[in-house]
């Protein structure tokens, strides 16, 4: 066992000291759909069921387009002053260090870090329903669709907290290329399978279901909270921004990051939007006022039963991925800060190499694994004391969606550009920030009602 105190650098370095940047146009585009293709899409159906024919798929085509709006704002502030030549900002709270001050930094890091942790959670519980669905599918497809097919969530949550916790030691944001690839492919995989089963549902039903206003609720105000917690889900399904600079970050240039980015979203966004609409529609079409509230876990599908276990293992092997895509900026933020704070503390800074027999050396570091171990626990209790699907989503997207990807891509993108107040373009990013929040003040309340009521309803 050979002790180190710091991480060998690659030969191959950047002008800034730095891992040279390999990334290309290909890979942002897997990183961006490993992010944004996740649990959300399994929802996008009972949201449209709640908003009906028409504001459904508009909700989802306005989220799109607010989603490239943030994204082009926020990909010029990757670099500062001037988006191509300036000095980098390596994740999104040096961005808005640099344009918005110390306070606002601090309010951005509890905002960003709450969020990716509570999109851990959001998985756990994704997962462990996925898995679950796999079990009551091979359940139902023996003793029939009217047996009695309970299984414990609990246990599956276990198991990929597990998984993840060995996951989870994997070193950094760039050494999971990989395994964002794999997810990427999963996320398509689950997505034309959704959509496939919902389009085969509706050709046998010989009929669209569904209404232009929606599922009917037994009140007024029942069913406006049912919308705002429908805009909340669409929410979280869409915007990547908190971990957007992270993945401009390994982009190598020329061409300049930014204009890789923007490219690499527009195409991202394009081929999700068309999934969402395509597995959000025809779930819709299929279930009319019976649609679950996940597409691929609530059997409205029941056979054939092997393909309902494959997108189900998709959405698992996807979500591996995924938990890892948004846990490294935090992992990597909390083990700098200690390392920083604590620089001769051993326990946190000492890198010790370890070779087992027939396996490459392993490079372990002691406060990494105990931190990420808790880490990984933390969000597997919180997941099994509120395994709200839909409710949880909801909440999150509604968090993440004004302040991370509007608010302060906003105002980054009128500092960096020097607009003065009350000129057209200050107006018209104001008013678009102030419409976003008002959407995502609707999302939380509807959220926070729709857990209260399952909780203690």
């Amino acid at each position: 066992m050979e002790v180190k105190h710091e991480l060998e650098n690659s030969l191959l370095v950047d002008d800034d000291g730095r891992t040279r940047r390999t990334g290309t146009l290909w890979s942002c585009i897997a990183y961006i759909i490993t992010a944004v293709i996740g649990s959300g899409v399994l929802s996008l159906a009972w949201s449209v069921a709640q908003l009906g024919w028409i504001a459904g798929p508009v909700a989802m085509l306005c989220f799109a387009v607010v989603t490239y709006v943030s994204v082009v704002l926020l990909s010029d502030c990757y670099r500062y002053p001037d988006p191509v030549i300036g000095t980098r900002n390596y994740s999104y709270m040096d961005a808005v260090r640099v344009n918005l001050g110390k306070t606002q930094t601090c309010i951005c890091g509890l905002l960003q870090y709450l969020f990716m942790y509570g999109i851990g959670i959001a998985f756990v519980i994704t997962t462990s329903t996925s898995m679950s669905a796999i079990q009551r599918s091979n359940c139902y497809h023996e003793r029939g669709h009217n047996a009695r097919c309970e299984c414990e969530d609990t246990l599956y949550m276990l198991i990929f907290g597990a998984v993840q916790i060995v996951t989870s030691q994997i070193p950094d944001f760039q050494s999971i290329e990989w395994l964002s690839v794999i997810a990427a492919i999963m996320s398509f995989a689950y997505s034309f399978t959704g959509f496939g089963l919902g389009f085969t549902a509706v050709i046998e039903n010989e009929m669209i279901k569904g209404s232009i206003t929606g599922v009917p609720a037994s009140t007024g105000t029942k069913k406006l909270w049912l919308a705002f917690e429908a805009l909340g889900d669409i929410a979280f399904a869409y915007p990547y921004a908190l971990i957007l600079l992270e993945i401009q970050d390994t982009l190598k240039s020329p061409p300049p990051e930014n204009k890789t980015m923007k490219k690499a979203s527009m195409i991202a966004i394009f081929l999700t939007t068309f999934f969402y609409l395509c597995c959000g529609c025809f779930g819709y079409a299929a279930f009319g006022n019976n649609t679950p509230g996940n597409i691929l876990t609530g059997f409205g599908f029941y056979e054939p039963y092997w393909l309902i276990d494959f997108a189900n293992a998709c959405v698992v092997l996807h979500l591996v991925g995924g938990y890892q895509l948004y846990g490294q900026p935090v992992f990597a933020f909390v083990e700098r800060w200690f390392s920083e704070k604590f620089p001769s503390s051993e326990f946190v800074n000492n890198f010790y190499d370890i070779k087992l027999p027939l396996l490459p050396a392993f490079h372990i570091n002691l406060f990494r694994i105990c931190f990420r171990t808790a880490y990984v626990v933390s969000t597997t209790a919180i997941a099994a004391v509120f395994p709200y699907f839909n409710q949880v989503l909801g909440l999150l997207g509604a968090l993440n969606f004004w302040p991370l990807a509007i608010y302060f891509p906003v105002e980054m993108y009128l500092v960096q550009n020097k607009i003065e107040p009350w000129t057209r373009k200050w107006m018209v990013l104001r008013t678009f920030s102030f419409g976003c929040l008002l959407v995502s003040i609707a999302g939380l309340i509807g959220s926070i009602e729709g857990i209260v009521s399952a909780k203690f309803g």
